[in-house]
């Protein structure tokens, strides 16, 4: 083993020193980040085979209007290589845009800030229900948005005195400048008793509460249901307190059954997500295996001269046997069914928590087919970027992971049912689409509600599923999607 640690190291020094005398004359600061990505990518990526020679891929050949598209272009070429033999595409395919990485990707310290638990925005996200009825998606707690009074469902009737909000190209680009770009913002809300609303709002930094709502509904019959909005999973120093305090509500209220609302949960911190199944899980299983993660076979090798540059690496730790997380029981909540309400927004470290789950207790999901990442990152800091791209995979107990596709509702392998988000109702609301369905199941053993529910629900939606994710895809650019490994950094 230390034979092929050594040269393993003289291999990749040997390549470093050769890219420094080719390129001796004519490197810019741009290419010596693009070589790192290259080397990084070469050792590290989970699909690391598929990647080419240095010569034959030519990392400093990606060009873009930005050192940041150039770099992106890069990483993205490298996205693309490996093919998953169950579906003859690229395993970060993306459909909603093919050809672009559907994981990997660099922040500038925006995304780490919020990972930490602090964002600096409004502090809410745009939705559109159709393509004339933009609604508020979500607003965080401690935001300026919630400071003014906004809610989920709100319809927003204008952004800046601009009146037609109307779906086109042009418009969303307006509202996303609006929203993520700008430092100030004026709008006209209505809400749901027909009433509007003026507010002003200016971007702030505050503290992330990931727990964005939580709740009992008492339902006779002795079915007593906490129900909990999740919105990211922030560092567990973060997320602990705000999960711990819901969770001793649903306990002191003789909760036993529980919904847990992902539905815009793109994910974050892995030890998060695995201290949330410890306070689902039935106590039985304390001590039981949560999930093995795999990294691949150069780092399983101890062969990372590179990454041991920016994380503490010790021999071993990369090995699958140093590498399984077991249950241990959090608080006492006592339940033996959990759902989920999912929507394809629903990536990662969420669909991390759901799998785990799955061979240890009955796990029904509610809502649209998920993202579908099954893998996870180390972030990799790169000049002035952090680079997040998959190291790693996650499999449950059962040895079931691989979920490239996402987790459908209603299939075989994820029970449920297959249901819209009704974005006109706030959360918490027992008429809302999705909580119905849970709460409904809870109480008569079926997911049918009433049909004019459904019919009211179905008519007020012009655009497609697929049209929505289309759209809404747009205003998703800010938002973190991933499983990271935050322990294992320096």
């Amino acid at each position: 083993m230390k034979k092929l640690i050594y040269l393993a190291v003289i291999l990749i020094s040997g390549i470093l020193s050769s890219c420094k005398k080719d390129h001796k004359s004519t490197f810019t600061a741009l290419n010596l980040v693009q070589d790192s990505i290259y080397y990084y990518e070469k050792e590290d990526y989970l699909w690391f085979d598929a990647i080419p020679d240095y010569n034959a891929f030519n990392p400093r050949s990606y060009g873009g209007t930005s050192n940041l598209g150039a770099l992106t272009n890069e990483l993205t070429a490298i996205s693309q290589l490996k093919i998953n033999p169950a579906t003859g595409q690229p395993y970060e395919y993306y459909p909603l845009a093919p050809g672009t990485a559907k994981y990997s990707f660099l922040d500038d310290g925006t995304k780490q800030a919020s990972l930490n638990g602090t964002n600096t925005d409004f502090g809410f996200e745009p939705l559109y229900a159709n393509d004339n009825d933009l609604r508020i998606k979500y607003v965080n707690p401690n935001s300026p948005a919630a400071a003014a009074g906004l809610q989920r469902g709100y319809q927003i009737l204008s952004i800046n005195g601009n009146t037609d909000l109307s779906y086109d190209g042009t418009t969303s680009n307006f509202i996303i400048n609006a929203v993520y770009y700008s430092s100030s913002i004026t709008m006209q809300v209505q809400l749901p008793d027909g009433t509007t609303k003026n507010v002003s709002l200016s971007t702030a930094s505050y503290t992330i509460n990931p727990v964005l709502l939580y709740k009992v509904f008492n339902l006779g019959g002795g079915h007593v249901v906490g129900y909990m909005v999740f919105g990211s999973f922030t560092a567990l120093a973060n997320a602990q307190p705000q999960l711990t305090t819901a969770f001793n509500y649903f306990i002191a209220n003789g909760v036993n059954d529980l919904v847990v609302d992902l539905r815009y949960n793109t994910g974050g911190v892995e030890k998060t997500a695995a201290y949330l199944d410890d306070l689902i899980v039935p106590a039985d299983k304390s001590n039981t295996l949560m999930y093995t993660t795999y990294f691949n076979s150069n780092l399983q090798n101890d062969i990372y001269p590179l990454l041991a540059k920016k994380i503490a690496v010790t021999p071993g730790m990369f090995t699958v046997a140093n590498n399984q997380t077991n249950f241990a029981k959090a608080l006492s909540l006592n339940i033996s069914r959990v759902f989920f309400i999912v929507t394809s927004e629903t990536a990662s470290s969420s669909e991390l928590t759901i799998n785990n789950l799955i061979p240890e207790m009955n796990v029904q999901l509610i809502g649209d087919t998920t993202y579908g990442k099954p893998v996870g990152e180390m972030p990799i800091p790169i000049g002035h970027y952090v680079l997040y791209s998959p190291q790693f995979s996650v499999e449950n107990s059962a040895s079931q992971g691989g979920y490239y596709n996402g987790m459908a509702p209603g299939s075989s392998t994820y029970p449920g049912i297959l249901a819209g988000d009704d974005v006109t109702k706030n959360f918490g609301d027992s008429t809302e689409m999705l909580l119905a369905h849970a709460l409904n199941y809870v109480q008569n053993g079926t997911y049918s509600i009433a049909i004019q529910k459904i019919q009211s629900f179905a008519q007020s939606q012009k655009l497609s599923i697929y049209q929505q994710k289309a759209i809404n895809r747009k205003f998703l650019t800010n938002r973190f999607r991933g499983m990271v490994l935050t322990e294992k950094s320096k």
